[in-house]
């Protein structure tokens, strides 16, 4: 939302961060990016290219093995407890390369026995007998990218798919998995509350575990922002945001984070230990890590096109950018993750996965509480519902 907070008092900077100082290295995750799709939508600012002949897929799965193997040495010893593979559209994936990308994990990396592996697939770019073969080669988690059950909103947006597509696709996830996650998207070109009641009503007819639901914004570099459709207005859209949320809730769906809703049980593992500022190692074209040592937090970048990615195979130079976290930096960048979660985050997290007391941020703690938007119940900091609504403004108490 980008409605105004009402007037509180002035933020205050946290003190200046003594150097981190962490005593083990948080959760680690694994995130896997296929950067092929059928077709670019508008609004999409992921790294994802429309295929343009064959998708070299027996290279693509090489070069991630072979990306993973290098970075062993920032890992080592380290278990895996979370896979998720995300595009641009992963379900194009055959599930026989799929199936060789999973075993080379297992025998490289150290994968819990159980780990969540999660694979986002798209409706018109994957069948049920697909989606079984995906869950035969070890998939535990599908992410179906519905965004709609409605023919106009899916046309106004660009996707490949129609209503009808979606519901077989829903349909088939849920007969193949235990574990499904939907994607919805609000706040759509011609869209009312009305229309979005009807996406929700069938979206809850699947009685899914897990549902995300998404608030359009027309980011850079994308075709919605340099030719922008008409949009909801600011007042409509908040009206539906607080339609979904009471909507769930009578389903009996927790709102556990700011676009994520799940029922008992059915949160999502790997997303979770993003919003607890937990590590991940990103492999693959573009993919995004961020890796705890002895020397602090270190953010890294993959070369972005999937050429160069495949490219870089021959000399194991797949690391684009690499970026140390400065200490200041530390406090934002946690709380920007922890602070989506409703529950909040306990005290000790802050100090065991930024290496920093919490006493660093005592001031904008303070502040933002007697402002009304946190709630610090014993050991336990969290947003209050103010908080959530307005979390930009939360957050910029927290720069440095």
């Amino acid at each position: 939302m980008t409605r105004r907070i009402p007037i509180v008092p002035a933020p205050a900077a946290p003190v200046e961060a003594p150097a981190p100082s962490l005593r083990a290295p948080p959760p680690l995750a694994l995130y896997v990016h296929f950067p092929w799709c059928i077709r670019k939508c508008p609004y999409c600012d992921f790294n994802s290219h429309p295929v343009r002949g064959e998708i070299p897929q027996g290279q693509y799965v090489d070069a991630l093995l072979a990306d993973l193997e290098t970075a062993l040495p920032q890992i080592w010893g380290r278990r895996i407890h979370s896979l998720f593979i995300g595009g641009g559209t992963p379900s194009l994936i055959e599930p026989g390369q799929l199936g060789r990308l999973l075993d080379g994990v297992r025998a490289l990396g150290n994968l819990v026995p159980g780990a969540e592996i999660t694979l986002e697939a798209n409706p018109g770019a994957a069948d049920a007998g697909r989606f079984a073969a995906f869950r035969d080669a070890g998939v535990t988690r599908l992410s179906v990218g519905v965004q709609s059950f409605d023919d106009r909103m899916l046309a106004a947006i660009g996707r490949i798919h129609d209503g009808a597509e979606a519901r077989r696709a829903v349909e088939a996830a849920l007969a193949c998995f235990e574990r499904v996650n939907l994607d919805l998207m609000y706040g759509l070109p011609g869209q009312d509350p009305a229309r979005l009641a009807s996406d929700l009503d069938a979206a809850l007819d699947y009685r899914p575990g897990h549902l995300s639901c998404y608030h359009l914004t027309l980011e850079p570099n994308t075709e919605f922002h340099a030719t922008p459709p008409p949009l909801p207005d600011e007042d409509c859209a908040a009206e539906m945001q607080e339609s979904i949320e009471a909507r769930l809730a009578m389903a009996g769906y927790e709102h556990y984070e700011v676009s994520a809703y799940a029922l008992a049980g059915e949160a999502c593992r790997h997303n979770l230990n993003y919003w607890r500022f937990g590590d991940y190692l990103g492999i693959g074209a573009g993919a995004h890590g961020k890796l705890s040592g002895r020397h602090g937090i270190v953010r890294e970048i993959r070369h972005r096109h999937p050429r160069a990615y495949l490219d870089a195979a021959a000399t194991g130079a797949f690391v684009r950018e690499t970026r140390q976290v400065a200490a200041e930096d530390l406090p934002f960048e946690f709380m920007m993750n922890a602070l989506r979660l409703e529950r909040g985050f306990p005290r000790e997290l802050f100090e065991a996965v930024t290496g920093l007391p919490l006493g660093v941020v005592e001031a904008p703690l303070r502040d933002a509480r007697r402002a009304g938007l946190l709630a610090i119940d014993g050991e336990r900091i969290r947003p209050t519902e103010l908080g959530r609504r307005f979390l930009n403004e939360l957050l910029q108490r927290f720069l440095p």
